[in-house]
């Protein structure tokens, strides 16, 4: 069942599943985060000690109130910020400034507003590969733009797109460029409930086409639970009676559902209220680090 965990790095914890499990394979350490700390004041770090793995194809969600760093640990992993220790390393490779192999989405889309939705995708490609001719490149554009169903605005700038679909166009941009792993820091944050489920469910069709793999900040736990085949836990950083205990992953969660699963029949899976109701529990009275 479900278990503390004694130290600052974190190790996996699941339910006893009642219904069908997706087996969860050895991790091969696609992504490898070594004692990852970050502090804007010495002896106050927000984070200390991060530790975790991803295997390559896995979907990996993390949560924690705002203030922990979760975002911080998505823009070291980008490149885009740097760590004040630790080591992130990913396919054997140290990871150093921002990289086209890793996409990134972000809550705001970051479209370029004088493009159509067609270049704005095409600027991302023809930066990955600078020597595809035309065509090639608009094939490729044309693809992704049908994943996330626009092929009817593809030709529209983004001040005639609503916000969910603004929010395609950054998903399929990031796909796009087929990026060794992809990075997404509260996509869905600022859309409505039925916009934001559907975009959920053309992004798990899109990564089990594509067998991505995928780190995301929420703070959504049945997004989470949809999602992940994984969820780590993010503690804050806090003044104790002994002194400042910084933040950190305080537990990673193995989601025992199946795998296959959709949002409409999400509460009927046997596990689920357990599942959601440990991480409510976790947020509520044990997010704060002790």
């Amino acid at each position: 069942m479900w278990s503390e965990v004694p130290s600052r790095v974190a190790t996996p914890v699941a339910i006893a599943p009642t219904s069908p499990q997706r087996k969860v394979p050895t991790v091969d350490g696609f992504l490898r985060i070594e004692q990852l700390s970050k502090a804007y004041q010495s002896d106050k770090p927000v984070f200390a000690d991060v530790s975790f793995t991803l295997e390559r194809g896995e979907f990996v969600c993390i949560i924690g109130h705002s203030g922990c760093g979760k975002t911080t640990i998505l823009n070291v992993l980008a490149g885009l910020d740097t760590a004040s220790s630790g080591h992130v390393f990913m396919d054997g490779r140290e990871v150093a400034g921002p990289s086209l192999e890793r996409g990134v989405v972000f809550q705001g889309h970051a479209l370029m507003p004088w493009l159509t939705v067609r270049q704005n995708i095409a600027f991302a490609v023809k930066s990955r590969w600078p020597e595809w001719p035309a065509a090639k490149i608009n094939v490729q554009v044309e693809k992704f733009v049908a994943m996330v169903g626009l092929s009817h605005a593809i030709d529209k700038k983004p001040s005639q797109l609503s916000g969910g679909m603004k929010q395609r166009v950054g998903i399929a941009r990031a796909f796009s460029i087929q990026p060794k792993m992809l990075l997404l820091d509260e996509p869905f944050g600022a859309l409505d409930a039925l916009t934001r489920g559907t975009i959920q469910d053309e992004l798990m069709t899109i990564v089990r086409q594509t067998q991505q793999t995928v780190f995301m900040i929420t703070h959504d736990v049945d997004e989470a639970i949809l999602l992940a085949d994984r969820i780590l836990l993010m503690s804050n950083g806090s003044e104790t009676a002994t002194g400042y205990v910084p933040g950190g992953i305080a537990e990673v969660v193995v989601n025992p559902l199946p795998r296959e699963r959709t949002r409409a029949g999400l509460h009927h899976l046997d596990g689920y209220y357990e599942l959601r109701n440990h991480i409510v529990d976790f947020l509520v009275t044990r997010a704060v680090a002790h």
